[in-house]
């Protein structure tokens, strides 16, 4: 039990942390994108409208794009600072028009789900994608 308690696992689990952050929000944002893909434009538009957003069709496609290619760059590990700050914004607006007058609770619709995300994102656009990403890679052999 001491050795669970006393675990030293920055030391040992460093490269893991960024990863499986990066991973898991990526395809948090992936499947949402795909789901609105999958909605279509019209209905993704539709709900844009509903809660007054200008232009609703440009929105849209911008919304499905941004989820879905910004969930696989973050998987990847790919321009990860730029998807990551996309999916913070994302994720912000989604959190003042949407959830924000539903309280904290995820029962209700609130905002403590999407409150995680953007701070997720916010850390990986922070902290970078770490050693096990396709960013990583290029910048070591580009050296």
């Amino acid at each position: 039990m001491r050795n669970i308690l006393m675990c030293n696992c920055a030391s040992r689990a460093a490269d893991l942390a960024p990863f499986l952050l990066r991973v898991v929000v990526g395809v948090i944002f992936a499947v949402h994108g795909y789901q609105k893909l999958m909605m279509g434009v019209p209905g993704v538009s539709g709900f844009l409208g509903s809660l007054g957003f200008p232009v609703p069709d440009v929105f849209a496609v911008l919304l499905i794009a941004a989820e879905l290619v910004g969930g696989i760059l973050l998987i990847l590990g790919l321009f990860t600072h730029w998807a990551a700050k996309i999916l913070a914004f994302v994720a912000i607006v989604a959190l003042v028009t949407v959830h924000l007058k539903n309280g904290f609770s995820l029962a209700t619709g609130g905002y403590e789900y999407i409150l995680l995300i953007f701070v997720a994102s916010v850390s990986l656009m922070i902290t970078g994608p770490g050693k096990w990403s396709l960013d990583s890679m290029m910048k070591k052999h580009a050296q």
